[in-house]
């Protein structure tokens, strides 16, 4: 008798089936390694004293450098998906980040970006919590560069954000004027052609105005009205506001509460 065409796949489907129950497995395994413990500060929020907290700080500190060197399993935009949520609920806890600061962004995010560097939208999260909240620029835009040196327009048509964002953080917060020329000169390349193609001229000026004048007051400013404009984090807006206003920046507030910024005109 001849056999039928799907007996093959009868007789061998017990590999996928034992394959699929593996993975699952190993999801199992993954998820019990990295999800946080029950003393975890992402667990307990009713915390009773400084100490605790600081106790509980460590603990989670210790996970992280745990989870860097444990094998993922293949699981690795999965783990990136729970760090970042982890990260979310870390960062907002601000009873805690009060007493403790904002130490463990720089652990987060070293998971993350290891993991998925390719993930456009963390990377103004990276900006706002390592150069601004903890104060590190220089990590935050070595994090960056993961993603710029993992990504391309073909891969992600919002590519170019994040070496404006490595832009912008290398020439307001670090400094380094020719990694920002840089980094803008990448942005316009690879905003051309996408649907925010428009902005190509600005990265391009950006790029060329600080080659003529690296100490460029305009260019400043609108570096910090980007980053006010970014976000909708109240404290990295409040720094954006005063480095605006000290760079002779007007600001006014309509009785919507909208905020306007007059830039005086020998700036503009």
């Amino acid at each position: 008798m001849a056999k039928s065409k799907n007996e093959p796949q009868k007789q061998f489907g017990w590999l996928k089936n034992l394959a699929i129950a593996l993975a699952a497995m190993g999801g199992i395994i993954a998820m019990q390694l990295f999800w946080p413990p029950s003393g975890s500060p992402l667990r307990k929020r009713n915390i009773a004293s400084s100490e605790e907290l600081l106790r509980q700080e460590q603990q989670e500190a210790l996970r992280l450098q745990v989870l860097k060197a444990a094998p993922t399993f293949g699981f690795d935009n999965l783990i990136a998906d729970w760090t970042f949520l982890e990260f979310l609920e870390y960062f907002g806890d601000d009873d805690a980040r009060n007493k403790t600061g904002y130490s463990l962004s720089e652990d987060y995010f070293d998971i993350v970006t290891k993991l998925n560097p390719r993930w456009v939208d963390i990377y103004l999260f990276v900006s706002n919590s390592l150069s601004i909240y903890e104060g590190k620029p220089k990590v935050g835009v070595e994090y960056m560069t993961r993603g710029v040196e993992s990504l391309s327009p073909e891969i992600h048509p919002d590519a170019w954000l994040v070496p404006r964002y490595r832009g912008i953080d290398q020439l307001l917060l670090v400094g380094d004027i020719e990694g920002s020329i840089a980094s803008h000169q990448l942005a316009a390349e690879w905003a051309e052609g996408t649907d925010d193609e428009q902005l190509v001229p600005l990265f391009e000026n950006t790029a060329e105005f600080l080659r003529q004048d690296p100490d460029s007051k305009s260019i400043k400013i609108n570096g910090w009205l980007w980053v006010y404009y970014q976000t909708r984090d109240q404290r990295v807006r409040d720094r954006a506001t005063k480095e605006l206003l000290e760079l002779g920046v007007k600001k006014e507030e309509g009785e919507d509460g909208e905020v306007k910024f007059t830039v005086p005109e020998s700036e503009e």
